[in-house]
């Protein structure tokens, strides 16, 4: 029996140099949009039906599989994928991926010059979008980072609700467009959705500081306790920004957390056009992004910053006999609530070293510019009709059918333009009104990709319309 059955042994090399070619092909595949989304063939389906395989075919035949199946997925890298708020597979990202899994460092206990690094680029985030970050720590993406944030909330404004339990007295504040997420963090943290409190939306579609106002002012008489406002920073469904200054002075007033959501649209604030829309961001408690957003990285890259180190230590920090020492440092895990933590950090530490701040403020202020092209584009087109101007880099619109029920055209143009395969758009529901939803996050997607967008929406509606 071989003593290490798990070794590559002397097929190593080959193997890793088969694996680096397929995925220096993926990559070059991903420079130009592709005619058509391939169907799962057949025998992948049956591959993926078997159960547990007792003796293996070897790296070079399984690594094929995994090319195949990768390119009968759904890539978010790809410059005509709109759906979602995707990321865009940096290859820098990619690269630092492979090398900090080969390390396998974990980012809980104490891990050396890794925490450097990521203290670092906890800075640089803060710099780059204007948040006087004092800490922070890197999370797998938006919802952990919410409630990473509302549970150092709830214990600044419970003192000992962590060991006690929650009283059945707190609150939070969101806007009614806010990400499910947040809905999701106050049920896990015991306050239950009812302690949600939806915020109404002005015609902008941003959060009302008078409404936010009367709402904590009405809680606070019925003997409730508000623990946290969250502001959105580019919601999901149009990318409105709440008036962040606005929404602070009414946390300062009312002496409660402020934290902002800027899972996707955060990275705008680097940009020179949309900077004025993250105004007052530098009074919040905490924000938060997702470099595998709007940061071009990939998955998962969450990343919280705070501006009191000391609330997030209060919230999450313990005494452990398994971690009596701290030898090179400190254990990141005082401050998050993962244990078993990659590190994040370095594909985003990467990609700012190689390419610097200025490369990444050009590549967002292109996907806004691709953004108001779209919506030029639908606002000249008689068949199309624009539902919400571009806050940030979302354009909600639909095509217009001569007769029958808009709504339900649109629905089923959804899915036309999925199985058609030549865009990705996803759907969504605007007032009450079904459109595409379609979000450009992506450093490789071209005004040439915006314009077939269009065209392709517009080509594809015309024939459903003929047929129904």
């Amino acid at each position: 029996m071989n003593d290490t059955p798990l070794a590559l042994g002397e097929a190593r090399t080959e193997t890793l140099e088969h694996g680096l070619a397929l995925i220096l092909e993926s990559w070059r595949g991903f420079d130009r949009a592709r005619s058509y989304q391939p169907p799962i063939a057949e025998h992948i389906r049956t591959l993926l039906d078997q159960g547990l395989p007792q003796s293996g075919i070897g790296p070079h035949a399984a690594l094929d599989e995994v090319s195949e199946i990768l390119d009968e997925s759904l890539a978010h890298s790809r410059p005509r994928f709109f759906g979602y708020v995707g990321s865009s597979g940096l290859e820098l990202g990619v690269l630092a991926d492979a090398l900090a899994g080969s390390h396998d460092i974990n980012l809980a206990a104490s891990a050396a010059a890794a925490d450097l690094v990521e203290r670092q680029t906890l800075r640089w985030v803060g710099d780059l979008v204007g948040y006087p970050a004092a800490w922070g720590t890197f999370t797998s993406g938006g919802m952990l980072s919410n409630l990473t944030a509302l549970t150092a909330a709830r214990e600044r404004a419970q003192p000992g609700c962590r060991i006690d339990g929650c009283d059945g007295r707190g609150v939070v504040y969101a806007s009614v467009e806010a990400h499910s997420s947040v809905e999701r963090a106050v049920e896990v943290l015991g306050l239950g959705r009812r302690a949600l409190r939806p915020i109404e939306i002005d015609a902008a579609r941003r959060m009302r500081p008078d409404a936010l106002a009367a709402a904590i002012d009405r809680d606070i008489a019925e003997g409730l306790r508000p623990v946290a406002v969250v502001a959105t920073a580019g919601t999901t469904l149009t990318g409105a920004v709440d008036p962040i200054r606005a929404v602070a002075e009414v946390c300062a007033a009312h002496g409660v957390w402020l934290h902002v959501d800027g899972a996707y649209g955060l990275p705008a604030a680097a940009t020179a056009s949309a900077r004025h829309l993250f105004d007052g961001l530098e009074l919040a408690d905490s924000a938060a992004l997702d470099g595998h957003k709007w940061l071009f990285v990939p998955k998962a890259c969450g990343v919280l910053l705070v501006r009191n180190r000391a609330d997030l230590e209060a919230a999450f920090s313990h005494d452990a006999p398994y971690i009596p020492e701290i030898e090179f440092g400190e254990h990141p895990v005082e401050w998050t609530l993962e244990y078993s933590r990659p590190f994040r950090a370095l594909k985003l530490w990467l990609a700012l070293r190689a390419h610097g701040a200025e490369a990444f403020r050009e590549a967002i202020e292109h996907d806004l510019e691709l953004a108001r092209l779209v919506a030029d584009l639908v606002r000249s087109a008689d068949d199309l009709e624009l539902l919400t101007e571009p806050a940030l880099s979302i354009v909600p619109f639909r095509h217009v059918p001569s007769r029958g029920d808009p709504d339900a055209h649109n629905r089923r143009l959804v899915g036309a333009l999925q199985r058609d395969g030549r865009v990705y758009v996803t759907g969504a529901v605007v007032d009450g009104r079904w459109c595409l939803r379609p979000c450009i996050v992506n450093y490789r997607t071209s005004a040439d990709d915006a314009r077939a967008l269009v065209d392709v929406v517009r080509e594809v509606g015309r024939r459903i319309e003929s047929e129904e």
